[in-house]
């Protein structure tokens, strides 16, 4: 990508004039419901393309993990796995693409899951996920800092030792609280900026903050219904990685097609 393109005012703001920006839908539940079952119905039917897309996150999970135990910095595993929910919604593009084809009725091979190449809102959708990558290390970087604080600047020397604190003693409870108390509020900003500006941004020809002003919209005129979607993510990336991470295969895929199709619902035409 050209250093103009990414310079481009409108990568950040698109063609459109604000009075156009998308118009958004009121959904419920059954909406939810419905985008998980075609979100499936997806993977069903091109699993072999999903999974070669996918099973990038069970790998880098992998090395994450062995490079933190290497290194000694155990306090940063649960940060990491969960920065997967951060850094997912761009993460997933290509699986995003899949569904636009296979819902506009078209043959889907593999490659078509890099056909975001050749998006017009390419530019938007790099400097999006470069937002994301952002709020990622932020994370990180907060994470570091109040296991610092609580522990001081000493790592654990074992796993052992690494558990014993965090669930035997009070700064131990107070990390975990703190922390996933933390968390939850750097998940909820990631949901509320990308629910549907991904998908969006594969669809339309518009800027970036076109498409996180819409997405921001979106959930706050459904903020239960968001709230609901955001719970089922979490919870299922949790399921996802509990096997080393090897669940994330399916998860994964079943996630990002099911955003297409929330995309769908929430977003008119």
């Amino acid at each position: 990508m050209g250093d103009m393109e990414m310079a481009d005012p409108q990568t950040f703001s698109g063609a459109q004039e604000r009075s156009a920006d998308p118009v958004v839908r009121k959904i419920g539940f059954a909406d939810l419901r419905e985008a998980v079952v075609r979100g499936i119905a997806d993977f069903i039917a091109i699993p072999t393309h999903v999974i070669f897309v996918a099973i990038i996150y069970p790998v880098v999970g992998l090395f994450l993990a062995r490079l933190t135990f290497g290194y000694d910095i155990l306090p940063l595993l649960f940060p990491l796995a969960s920065g997967f929910a951060l850094i997912g919604p761009f993460a997933a593009i290509g699986l995003y693409e899949v569904s636009r084809r296979r819902e506009a009725g078209q043959d889907v091979t593999w490659e078509d899951a890099f056909g975001v190449r050749q998006s017009p809102s390419l530019g938007a959708i790099a400097a999006l996920g470069l937002v994301l990558l952002v709020i990622f290390l932020a994370w990180l970087l907060v994470a570091t800092v109040l296991y610092q604080s609580l522990f001081g600047a000493e790592w654990p020397e074992s796993i052992g030792q690494f558990v014993t604190e965090v669930f035997t003693t009070t700064h131990g409870w107070a990390l975990i609280i703190l922390g996933n108390g933390i968390g939850f509020l750097f998940a909820a900003l990631v949901l509320t900026i990308s629910v549907v500006s991904f998908p969006l941004l594969l669809d339309r020809n518009i800027g970036a903050m076109t498409a996180i002003r819409t997405s921001v919209r979106a959930v706050r005129l459904n903020p239960v219904v968001m709230a609901g979607w955001g719970f089922f993510v979490a919870a299922s990336l949790v399921v996802g990685a509990l096997p080393f991470f090897f669940g994330l295969a399916i998860v994964m895929p079943v996630l990002a097609h099911s955003t297409w199709h929330l995309y769908r619902r929430v977003v008119e035409r």
